[in-house]
């Protein structure tokens, strides 16, 4: 028995080795000698009666039968949750042995996806990347591009392995005159702007957080928001890629155009970007104008909202007629910024959501104000998007519920109107809140002169539809525009230089560490994603985000999204540069293979 789990947790060449010591061993020799580890005892063993081997079989039988039942027991009482009124025992999950020390494990900012990788690649350099790159094209071995792990979908994730371009963060030129830079690839977009800010330069617009690197944000065709201002991408002016079979080339609107469209939001497939040159603009100070607004004013106000704002976005909150608009524009030079004096301080703004949390820990975790469980935070020491989260952990599917936490930030919204002065790296950014799920969509608006409405619209339909399937949708769904891409992978690309994108947002939080908390919330995500998918995206031409797409399992699902990414994209395009410069598809990940079959596999 010893001999024979031996063998079978082997490496191979010693499960080799060991049948090489067993061939001696011919059919006779088996015969009289059943025990290997007494090969040196000549005498034979007797041999026993039938009545006493059978015995023996049945006693040996039934022990056995009776450790399963114990181990099963033990494993189902150590493996499920228990009930909240059970407190004396936590939920806990199997243990099992350490990792390899050479094995890294990776997964996105939310949590939502993870891989473990014997390879993981961070040059410091240009010539150590494209030392990578020439090796791995030669053995036909992945390294997926993977930047800061901040997209949702983890389109950056490979198993097989990835290159992390983190330490070639560098500016490595700036132009005052033309307001240009040229980095590497890696730096986090912070780093940039702080690089740059004593040249008098900025970035043109921003995406919600700041800890992106350059060639991921890029990449995948992140955007910030003002209908004036097209997704970042479009900032990119030149770049240098580092391709697997052509090795390393330069690409601009002078140099390869084509290709040079097609590279911008690549996606990483068609070759490492490895340097971007950007199109800045002069560092200015903006003014933020937070509002609260009803549908019907939304209405009546919408175009002039879009077309005398620099950075404008809408958060509408489910279930409420609420509508916060926030602003964003130049100080003005010769008024300076406005004199406000808010109605509420910050701590009363925010106190009735305090006294919201202290309520639900009365109903949920049977504790009172005058005995506070040891281990709960100063609630005082919380922000808005901390207090919500610690909120919705209590009871994140419970519709009612949830609309009570919506509400509450309604008039959380409502006592924090007014405005904020700052540089525009400070105020362009907004709290996202915890770990979550989120599908974003992007679809046309009309133009700037001439906007369709149907912006509107597709909220309209969303919130009806949110009610009318008793989805716990929580807040915000987040509202915001851009002008046209020329990049043709792009979701806001378009030929029409006036046209106009609205993209939307949807979301659930992931406020628990508990799995099957997660679980739930993550079942239900996917329930209210497929409702406005099947009901609105086809409606209105809505592509989701790149970084935001999630790879259907069923069959015929991810048929119709090949099918219809093939409608929006140009695919054949795509995969013949993709085959031209990656022709072993080392820069590729499961994902991509999917959403970008080959021709033939179509």
């Amino acid at each position: 028995m010893l001999r024979a789990l031996i063998l079978k947790r082997s490496h191979p060449s010693s499960l080799h080795h060991h049948h090489h010591l067993l061939k001696p061993l011919t059919s006779s020799a088996a015969t009289t000698s059943r025990r290997p580890f007494c090969t040196t005892t000549t005498t034979p063993t007797p041999t026993p009666t039938p009545i006493a081997s059978s015995t023996t079989s049945e006693l040996r039988k039934y022990l056995g039968y009776t450790a399963l039942v114990l181990f099963c027991g033990v494993a189902t009482y150590y493996s499920f949750p228990f009930p909240e009124n059970a407190k004396h025992k936590k939920a806990q999950f199997f243990r099992y042995a350490p990792l390899p020390d050479d094995l890294h494990t990776v997964s996105n900012w939310s949590g939502t996806h993870e891989v473990q990788t014997r390879v993981f690649h961070q040059p410091e350099n240009l010539q150590q990347l494209e030392n990578v790159v020439k090796e791995a094209h030669k053995a036909k071995t992945r390294i997926r591009p993977v930047g800061s792990g901040l997209s949702p979908n983890g389109i950056g994730l490979s198993r097989a392995g990835m290159v992390n371009l983190a330490l070639m963060d560098k500016v490595l030129e700036v132009d005052k005159g033309k307001k240009t830079v040229r980095v590497e690839a890696g730096i986090r977009v912070q780093q940039l702007v702080d690089g740059i800010k004593d040249s008098g330069l900025t970035l043109q617009n921003f995406a919600s957080i700041r800890e992106q690197q350059i060639g991921g944000i890029v990449q995948v065709g992140a955007h910030g928001t003002g209908a004036r201002l097209p997704p970042i991408d479009e900032q990119v002016i030149s770049m240098k890629l580092v391709t697997p079979a052509k090795g390393t080339i330069e690409v601009s609107k002078e140099k390869d155009p084509e290709l040079f469209y097609l590279a911008r939001c690549g996606l990483g497939a068609l070759g490492v970007v490895a340097e971007v040159t950007i199109q800045c603009v002069e560092r200015q100070e903006l003014v933020e104008h937070t509002t609260v607004s009803k549908v019907k004013e939304i209405k009546k106000n919408h175009k002039k909202l879009l077309s005398e704002n620099k950075h404008v976005k809408y958060l509408h909150i489910p279930y409420t007629d609420t509508v916060v608009v926030v602003t964003c524009n130049p100080v003005s030079k010769w008024r300076g910024p406005p004199k406000f004096t808010p109605k509420y301080s910050s701590d009363e703004a925010i106190q009735h959501v305090r006294d919201l949390y202290k309520e639900s820990l009365q109903k949920y975790r049977k504790i009172t104000t005058e005995s506070p469980d040891s281990n709960e935070p100063d609630i005082n020491e919380l922000s808005f998007t901390e207090l919500r989260d610690k909120l919705l952990a209590m009871d994140p599917l419970n519709k009612d519920y949830v609309i009570k936490i919506n509400q509450a930030e309604a008039e959380f919204w409502r006592k924090s109107e007014g405005y904020r002065v700052g540089w525009s790296d400070e105020i362009l950014g907004f709290d996202c809140g915890g770990q979550q799920w989120v599908s974003e969509t992007c679809f046309p608006a009309g133009t700037l002169a001439k906007p369709s409405m149907k912006d509107l619209e597709f909220i309209e339909d969303l919130k009806q539809l949110i009610e009318k399937q008793d989805i716990p949708a929580p807040a915000p769904i987040e509202q915001r525009w851009t002008a046209r891409s020329k990049s043709p992978m792009s979701p806001a690309s378009s030929s029409g230089e006036d046209d106009i994108f609205s993209w939307v947002g949807i979301i659930m939080y992931l406020p628990t560490m508990d799995a099957r908390q997660r679980k739930e919330i993550t079942e239900e995500f996917f329930h209210y994603r497929h409702l406005t998918q099947s009901r609105l995206w086809d409606r209105y031409s809505a592509y989701e985000h790149w970084a935001k797409i999630e790879v259907p399992k069923d069959k015929e699902e991810l048929a119709a999204l090949q099918a219809r990414l093939r409608k929006r994209f140009p695919v054949d395009a795509y995969n013949k540069a993709r085959r031209e410069l990656d022709p072993n598809k080392i820069l590729s990940n499961n994902k991509l293979e999917k959403l970008f079959p080959s021709s033939d596999i179509v």
